[in-house]
């Protein structure tokens, strides 16, 4: 569904990590401190970037994968691997909000709508505990609506479920919601919700550019969000504008 066929926008559902919130630093602090802890090869910012998306356990299987030159599916299927997996998160809820910050132009793009009336919510992949820290952390918590994490949604993205609660829990049709994201995963759960999206170039897409993964708007920033509010529908955005 394209942002021709939205009428009157209730709600924006934001992913959190390369949206929201840069986080791939402290993420790489977490998974090194895992690996050296384990005598294993660290890795760079890049690669962690790249493996963003599906949650932390995911990236973690995904980095060990590496640094044991093995698959992350043998890796998940490991002994060890819940063992590993304990303590990432531990380092990750230490880690978490000290090396993070929000792009620019988020809390005032937010606050903006939301003093507009238009209800605003996070749905990311990422577990709920660190969800909540970052979010705190950097002084979001109280410009959101709700949020729906990897481990409290229904389904995790690019399954739309997540969405979908949502939207229920406000009451707003899939025409009046809008979900921003900067994925192909964010652009696939919304195509099966049946909402527009709309997705930043500064983000992480597995190292892909985001233009490829076809949203209806490309974006720069956060700001064209300021030109929509509760009144007012979504334009019909070149897919490729920023």
């Amino acid at each position: 569904m394209s942002g021709a066929a939205m009428r009157l926008l209730r709600l924006v559902m934001f992913d959190l990590d390369g949206t929201l919130v840069a986080t791939a630093g402290e993420i790489q602090d977490a998974v090194n401190d895992t690996l050296q802890q384990f005598g294993l090869p660290l890795v760079d910012e890049q690669q962690v970037q790249d493996w963003i998306g599906h949650g932390t356990r995911t990236l973690l299987a995904q980095a060990l994968a590496f640094a044991t030159r093995s698959s992350a599916h043998r890796v998940r299927a490991s002994d060890s691997f819940e063992t590993l997996a304990a303590e990432f998160a531990r380092h990750y809820g230490r880690r978490c909000g000290t090396r993070s910050r929000p792009y620019p132009h988020v809390r005032e793009v937010l606050g903006e709508l939301r003093g507009r009336g238009v209800k605003l919510a996070v749905v990311t992949n990422k577990e709920q505990a660190f969800t909540d820290i970052v979010l705190r952390q950097h002084g979001l918590t109280p410009l959101l609506d709700a949020v729906l994490s990897g481990d409290t949604a229904p389904a995790k993205k690019p399954d739309p479920a997540g969405l979908r609660a949502c939207m229920a829990a406000f009451g707003a049709a899939p025409p009046e919601c809008l979900l921003v994201g900067d994925s192909s995963i964010d652009v696939a759960a919304a195509r099966a919700a049946g909402v527009a999206v709309w997705a930043v170039t500064y983000g992480y897409n597995m190292g892909q550019p985001i233009a490829e993964a076809a949203p209806d708007r490309v974006l720069d920033d956060l700001r064209p969000l300021l030109g929509l509010g509760a009144q007012q529908g979504c334009p019909a955005p070149d897919a490729h504008a920023a």
